[in-house]
């Protein structure tokens, strides 16, 4: 891919894709650290003589439609506070935008424009006439073929990479492309449906696969216990057995739960109850691993050359079901292996028992940071590489 850092940007308008899909209430920014991350690129590109555009989507408005509680312009106030100078907030933009020299223009939201979701080459066409550099800089967007990553990508006169872009694709790939062994994946989550193939894709890459959350039931399920009342996929159960066969042929071991903390009732009020995995109560759900399970991941995870973490292996929001996760965090943050984090509830929990400063890679993806797991080439990516031939 051509990368923004290596191009002359001198008097050129640069439209840059950024992920600005921050959380808001009451108009006010709760946390800006998407913001702090793309400080760095718009710095670059002002600091070569660039005109700046910045664009970005903000939550899942009806698309075509104005919702006054999706806009980015608190964001414009924001990021003006941060570098220090006037980010120009422009609510109607797709049909031109003037700009200065030195000038920072931050875009209204993209999804109010009709086509975005579908990657309409006509709305790609008109963003790509705004600029003569685009730069998509949205690593976790980098997995959706939209107007604003993709077919603007393809008509711009220069598509390029940002420097936020490079750094997660250059973390995420020391840990996948020459891994140090042995690797341990922990992949947790609600539905072993939603990362079914995500495991599938792991078994011929790692040497350990530990599962949690919703997902663990499943393989609890899969290896004979009974789990009452927690939530788990009956459906798949047969899918999960098929895959924890597959990982014995591929010698990768998936420890199964020794213990865990079950709740009578879904929570924050609800009492933790230790249980063996094989002593469940009708009434009960698994909410947590329990104390001997986390020893026998920590052992894990303190031999392990890489790790790679996707999802907590409790329902840590709540404190009482919350101690398997933070255990796993702190066993990771401990360990001398080569981490890599990410993944929306992964964050929430790096920061609650706040491990950032002890994991070495923590990447701003979700659904992107999934499909690279599954070697999938993101089409944001993809359209980059096609452009630099």
């Amino acid at each position: 891919m051509l990368e923004m850092s290596k191009l002359d940007l001198a008097g050129k308008r640069v439209l840059i894709r950024e992920d600005f899909n921050v959380p808001i209430s009451d108009g006010e920014i709760t946390s800006d650290k998407r913001l702090m991350a793309a400080l760095p690129t718009i710095r670059t590109a002002l600091n070569r003589g660039a005109q700046v555009m910045i664009m970005s989507h903000l939550g899942r408005p009806k698309e075509g439609t104005f919702d006054p509680d999706m806009t980015l312009e608190p964001v414009a106030h924001r990021l003006s506070e941060l570098l220090g100078l006037v980010v120009r907030f422009e609510k109607d933009w797709i049909n031109g935008v003037s700009l200065q020299p030195g000038e920072v223009v931050l875009l209204e939201n993209v999804r109010f424009l009709k086509g975005e979701s579908d990657n309409d080459l006509e709305l790609g066409k008109a963003m790509a006439v705004l600029c003569d550099t685009f730069v998509m800089d949205a690593f976790a967007t980098a997995h959706r073929a939209q107007a604003s990553t993709h077919a603007v990508a393809r008509f711009a006169p220069v598509a390029c990479a940002g420097p936020l872009l490079m750094r997660e694709l250059a973390g995420l790939e020391r840990g996948f492309m020459a891994p140090q062994s042995p690797v341990v994946a922990v992949v947790g989550g609600a539905k072993v449906s939603t990362k079914l193939t995500v495991l599938e894709s792991l078994l011929s890459k790692v040497d350990k696969l530990i599962v949690g959350g919703g997902i663990a039931n499943n393989f609890i399920a899969a290896a004979g216990f009974d789990i009452c009342s927690s939530l788990f996929e009956p459906d798949l159960v047969e899918a999960t057995r098929d895959l924890m066969q597959v990982a014995i042929d591929a010698d990768v071991e998936i420890p199964i739960p020794l213990d865990v903390v079950c709740g009578r009732e879904f929570s924050e009020d609800a009492a933790p109850i230790a249980r063996q995995v094989n002593k469940v109560a009708a009434n009960e759900m698994i909410l947590d691993i329990g104390p001997k399970t986390s020893s026998l991941y920590s052992r894990l995870l303190e031999d392990a050359g890489t790790i790679v973490w996707n999802g907590p292996v409790g329902v840590f929001e709540f404190d009482q079901f919350g101690q398997g996760t933070m255990d796993l965090s702190m066993s990771i943050a401990e360990s001398p292996a080569y981490s890599i984090a990410g993944g929306g509830d992964t964050l929430a929990a790096i920061d609650k028992y706040g491990v950032g400063d002890d994991i070495s890679y923590i990447s701003t993806g979700g659904g992107a940071f999934l499909e690279f797991l599954e070697g999938k080439t993101l089409p944001a990516v993809g359209i980059l590489e096609e452009r630099s031939m």
